[in-house]
């Protein structure tokens, strides 16, 4: 995994810089890219950066692999973290309300019909391109394009949908294509894919639920009731029903927290890179370079949860058995280990050494 500076990921346009720091250890080949810049005064302020919130911490590893993963999840944790800034303009009450109108004047449909969210992107007609704005609702899916005179409106019922697939071609590099009523629909050029298509696959499905599993909609106010239906609801229920499939949960519980940390495997002896996922009653991890390593631990398991007096903000669960586990590197350490003392009700040592 090569990393560039956040400026060179998240623009595809950017040129080469002609600095840039990068990290080797003795016993490797590979150069991995931490920073990059265009001339000498941002490339020492990266340096610097990394100097006050990187080297510091690298003392505390044992080895130039846990050394690598650890400079290699800070990286991607400034990435991530910069991506959640560009999706803050999505939303925008004012702009939503702009769209809200413009939803309801272009299409007609009946008032009670919600709006969840909107996004640019281009209909494609035949090879053509029709750049617009593609808007989901709870029981439609609709697009409108106006472009030189030319008008495009599209209305499609969510449960007309036979087939909703992200698919790619030579001309289409990547797209959404819909299937309804026998013929084929492809929409592209969204700045967020990936997301945009896990709700429209969310909203197909529960308008197909709504009329086959009346049961299911009946125990669960927010879906019996269209107007309940969110954008940040429907993602925060995906994230859920990930978790619960990852981690083989039952599907009651919630996904309520993520943390980025390091998760100690004693066995192997190395810190891996992953995140830490809290539900109503479970901790897990799941590791995320490549070492394959999951945990569940039921919270009625756990005996106690400490907390280091070092540096390397770990905190330690330990569970029936004898058995402990060590997270390191928690990002909003202090506050995750004072709501799992509430979450345990569990005897803890609000300070305590750890030798490894």
């Amino acid at each position: 995994l090569l990393v560039g500076t956040l400026d060179s990921v998240l623009d595809s346009t950017a040129k080469v810089a002609p600095f840039r720091i990068l990290h080797q250890t003795p016993d490797s080949q590979v150069y991995l890219s931490i920073a990059c810049g265009a001339n000498r005064e941002e490339i020492t302020k990266h340096w610097e950066w990394l100097e006050q919130n990187i080297m510091k911490t690298l003392s505390v590893f044992d080895s130039n692999e846990d050394i690598t993963n650890f400079v290699q999840g800070k990286i991607r944790g400034l990435i991530a973290e910069e991506g959640k800034h560009s999706f803050a303009k999505e939303d925008d009450p004012e702009k939503f309300r702009e769209a809200l109108l413009k939803f309801e004047k272009c299409f007609g449909l009946p008032e009670q019909e919600k709006l969840v969210t909107y996004y640019s992107c281009s209909y494609w007609k035949g090879r053509v391109p029709c750049q617009g704005w593609l808007y989901l609702s709870t029981n439609f899916l609709s697009f409108y394009s106006f472009l030189l005179g030319s008008e495009i409106k599209l209305i499609i019922s969510w449960d007309a949908v036979s087939k909703l697939e992200k698919t790619s071609n030579v001309i289409l590099t990547e797209s959404i294509h819909v299937c309804s009523q026998g013929e084929n629909h492809y929409f592209s050029m969204f700045l967020h894919i990936n997301k945009t298509y896990l709700l429209m696959e969310q909203l197909a499905n529960y308008a197909i639920k709504r009329i086959f599993d009346k049961e299911t909609f009946d125990n669960d106010p927010i879906l019996d009731d269209p107007l309940q239906i969110t954008k940040r609801g429907l993602e925060n229920r995906a994230h859920s029903e990930q978790f619960n499939a990852f981690f083989r949960l039952p599907k009651e519980e919630t996904l309520k927290e993520v943390h980025e940390c390091f998760l100690w495997v004693p066995f192997s002896h190395f810190n891996t890179h992953g995140k830490m996922c809290i539900s109503e009653n479970y901790i897990c991890f799941a590791s995320q370079d490549g070492n394959l390593c999951s945990v569940i631990i039921p919270l009625r398991e756990v005996l106690a949860i400490d907390k280091t007096n070092d540096s390397s903000k770990s905190v330690i669960i330990s569970i029936k058995g004898k058995t402990a586990f060590r997270f390191s590197e928690v990002k909003e350490f202090e506050q995750l280990v004072a709501k799992l003392w509430l979450k345990c009700g569990a005897a803890s040592t609000q300070y305590h050494d750890i030798i490894t």
